[in-house]
């Protein structure tokens, strides 16, 4: 046996294993009912993290700017607190943060429809653990995301 190849495949992950036996697991969103590209689609990687960076980046300029009165230490701590006020706000309220709009992403319900202020604060509160985003399903979604049944798409 090629000790390549079983190293490759231990390497890709469940998923590639899958899917070099045929098993068939469609694009991302598929089990959603989401189209695979365009307007709608299940948002990429890159995206949300450009749009988390983006936002981040809001957030320690008005920490720092209103709050943390010069101290870069607190600044950070002050930063979570404006990035917990900012998803709730905005996410409950218009389905997207700033650098989400900058990027063309909106956060939905699976069922299509606007996200709930309940299920955007839980989403919120478990985006700020880090932990919760740090796990996906097959889908690209975290764990915060799935927790509250929510879905990021591009616009």
């Amino acid at each position: 046996m090629d000790t390549r190849q079983a190293i490759g495949s231990w390497l890709s992950g469940p998923r590639a294993t899958a899917e070099d036996m045929g098993v068939e697991f469609g694009h991302r969103g598929k089990r959603l009912g989401l189209p695979e590209h365009g307007p709608g689609s299940v948002a990429t990687f890159g995206r949300r993290l450009g749009a988390l960076f983006i936002d981040w980046a809001l957030c320690m300029v008005i920490a720092y700017g209103l709050f943390a009165r010069g101290d870069q230490q607190s600044a950070g701590n002050w930063a979570l607190g404006v990035f917990l006020v900012l998803g709730v706000l905005t996410v409950g309220t218009i389905g997207c943060t700033p650098g989400k709009r900058v990027l063309g992403l909106r956060v939905v319900a699976e069922s299509g429809g606007r996200l709930t202020f309940g299920r955007a604060v839980v989403r919120t509160v478990l985006l700020c653990l880090a932990i919760p985003a740090l796990v996906w399903d097959r889908d690209g979604r975290g764990l915060h995301d799935r927790l509250a049944r929510a879905v990021q798409v591009r616009i």
